[in-house]
């Protein structure tokens, strides 16, 4: 027997994205309470729609805690990781458009999709290459709770990679 195969798991070279396409991340993420009371503390959010159940539970329209949009936003992003620039990213050059047309609750189950909206190399830096992103999140019954453009810059493919 020969040398195994071996595949290992990264993001896409600027190469491979093309504009107009989307990407289903799958799985998606159940969210939990804890999750939503670990990350609204563990950034100093005291905000009660978060973390008080009597006074989210008396309050109109929802009567329900919120999950933190900020933990929604990570969350949307942290899901395309894997499939678009696990390994291959140079880092997050900014993020725009943000918007949360409904709330997640605990129980919730975000879905994430992403649509590459704009690619262009960068003129400063050889080898490299920015990427427009358009991150919207649903909820288990499609509904769209969260969207976001991300503007990124990625690694060319090396010389030598196939």
């Amino acid at each position: 027997m020969g040398a195994k195969k071996v595949v290992e798991q990264r993001g896409l070279w600027f190469e491979e994205f093309e504009i107009g396409v989307i990407y289903k991340h799958r799985p998606g993420r159940t969210i939990t309470e804890a999750d939503n009371v670990l990350f609204t503390t563990l950034t100093m959010n005291t905000q009660a729609l978060h973390l008080d159940a009597a006074f989210s539970d008396a309050l109109p329209p929802f009567n329900q805690r919120l999950v933190n949009s900020m933990f929604t936003l990570s969350t949307l992003v942290g899901l395309s990781v894997a499939q678009l620039t696990q390994g291959t990213i140079v880092g997050n050059l900014g993020f725009s458009e943000i918007a949360f047309p409904k709330p997640l609750f605990h129980g919730d189950t975000l879905y994430a999709e992403t649509e590459i909206l704009e690619k262009r190399a960068s003129k400063s830096r050889p080898g490299e290459g920015i990427l427009t992103f358009a991150h919207t999140g649903r909820n288990q019954h499609g509904d769209i709770v969260a969207t976001a453009q991300r503007k990124t810059m990625v690694r060319m493919r090396p010389e030598g990679e196939a």
